[in-house]
């Protein structure tokens, strides 16, 4: 091994506790000066082990994109808890006449349950009381309780067969999200962070908002690793954008402490910072430099991006009511489209309480309410200003609901188990193919029967229509080329790449 490096190693090794005292937030906020921390990228590319020309100003390693991206961008909006599929998007009309009968064994195949049904002495079936109706060009079947998004049918392409091996939330959450389902991997947006770079100077490259939710109150816990950055740089992780006090936390000056004090306070702290690293050569201390700087420019961009004041009457109309709340999902659709314009590279939104284990009928709707015509509008929005082009939106949670019931059943009232068979999720925007419905599932919504796609599949498809080939965006951790979509063999879904 060259000496050389052996030594920074050690340094670097030595300066790990130092660094863990950064704050996550302004950690995250380092890669968004990438071409001030060129020596952290180098070295980021040396663990990498690409090869090729210097990493752009914008950041991100040496020949990414792979090839010439339909999208530039991208907005996830993940519904956490599990959306019922025959609720929403998997029309089962047959299922009406098997109310309360069993589900035969012949569909269920000894499939592993979670203990909230295993203990139940039968699975009646429990068909959807919402009524379906085909819409736009594509005559797609779209649940009476989705009127808005109904109406850009022709602009998505739905699947309907997303399955993973994860069955309880925690992990399925964790490994839709980072490709594996114990924590400590890099999440889908810092993957994107670390191979692409950012396109902005003045805001994050990865940004994430956690909505307000109408549904169940005892929703399922949702962690920041779930934007964390794994083993990669801590600068890829994602930062958390708050709807109350400051919208990244530890942004605005302490009491007594004006802008001209802050600089002054950064110039004497980035020359400390420069003598550091000419005595140890630790490639983190110019990120750390890059951190400060960012977090000082992001005192006026992120106030900015936030206030949407200036946004024109029919646009807010567009989002609907809630957009005037803070929080809610309405507003972090909005924002989001506000991001886009400024060139994050990716925004992913959660919205919680899609658990529906009992009373569906109560909270199902009240959830869809929270969303639908926010989804409508955010698709609209950015059509209408040229940005769904080069835009990728994704809509979906970690898994599906079971046909039958859990707990006590009536025709008005029925709650459903975790599935994770078949579940959809839509996509809309640059490199999707608009109007097409993708896969089939059996009568029960139960089984994939044609063109199934694991979530690796999905996620293959998302890095592919940002440029990105999934089998060469590795990292070498514990001696290993590890990537996001894992070890087996996965593809994009070519059937809705336009």
């Amino acid at each position: 091994m060259d000496p050389i490096r052996e030594q920074i190693d050690v340094l670097t090794r030595r300066h790990f506790f130092g660094r863990a005292g950064v704050s996550l937030g302004s950690a995250a906020l380092a890669g968004l000066l990438a071409e001030s921390a060129g020596r952290a990228a180098e070295a980021d590319r040396d663990r990498s082990g690409a090869a090729g020309p210097a990493a752009s100003a914008t950041g991100g390693l040496p020949g990414l994109p792979h090839f010439a991206p339909k999208a530039k961008r991208a907005i996830y909006l993940f519904m956490n808890g599990g959306p019922s599929q025959m609720d929403l998007w998997d029309y089962k009309p047959a299922m009406q006449a098997m109310f309360d009968k069993d589900l035969p064994d012949s569909i269920r195949m000894g499939q592993r349950l979670t203990t909230m049904t295993s203990g139940q002495s039968r699975f009646p079936i429990a068909p959807s009381k919402y009524r379906f109706a085909r819409h736009g060009q594509t005559g797609t079947y779209v649940s009476e309780l989705l009127p808005y998004t109904a109406r850009i049918v022709d602009d998505i392409a739905l699947i309907k067969t997303v399955w993973t091996e994860a069955i309880n939330h925690d992990p399925a959450v964790t490994y839709i999200c980072t490709g594996n389902q114990l924590p400590g991997r890099p999440s889908l947006g810092s993957w994107l962070s670390y191979g692409l770079g950012t396109m902005n100077r003045d805001l994050p490259a990865f940004v994430v908002m956690t909505a307000t939710w109408s549904g169940r109150r005892d929703a399922q816990a949702i962690y920041n690793r779930l934007w964390g950055s794994g083993y990669l740089p801590s600068r890829h992780q994602g930062v958390a954008l708050r709807s109350n006090g400051d919208p990244v936390l530890y942004l605005s000056n302490p009491a007594g402490v004006d802008a001209t004090t802050r600089r002054r306070a950064l110039d004497a702290l980035g020359r400390l910072n420069q003598e550091e690293y000419r005595q140890f050569a630790d490639p983190e201390t110019q990120a750390r430099i890059a951190q400060y700087e960012m977090a000082f420019r992001m005192q006026t961009s992120v106030p900015e991006l936030t206030d949407i004041s200036s946004e024109p009457g029919h646009v807010l109309d567009m989002y609907g009511p809630d957009v005037n709340t803070p929080g809610t999902f309405a507003r972090c659709a909005l924002l989001a489209r506000r991001m886009i314009e400024r060139d994050v590279r990716f925004v992913q939104i959660f919205h919680r309480g899609w658990d529906q284990h009992g009373n569906l009928p109560g909270d199902l709707p009240r959830q869809c309410h929270d969303v639908d015509q926010a989804c409508h509008a955010l698709v609209t929005d950015l059509k209408q200003r040229g940005l769904l082009d080069d835009t990728l939106v994704i809509w979906g949670g970690e898994f599906g609901r079971t046909v039958y019931c859990q707990g006590r059943l009536t025709r008005e009232d029925y709650g459903r188990d975790h599935h994770p068979r078949c579940f959809p999720v839509w996509m809309a925007g640059g490199g999707i193919k608009p109007g097409v419905v993708h896969g089939e599932t059996d009568d029960f919504s139960y089984n994939v029967v044609k063109d199934p796609v694991h979530i690796h599949d999905l996620n293959a498809t998302i890095l592919h229509c940002l440029g990105i080939d999934h089998r060469r965006l590795t990292f070498k951790f514990q001696g290993l080329d590890v990537r996001l979509t894992g070890v087996e063999e996965h593809h994009p879904v070519r059937g809705i790449l336009a």
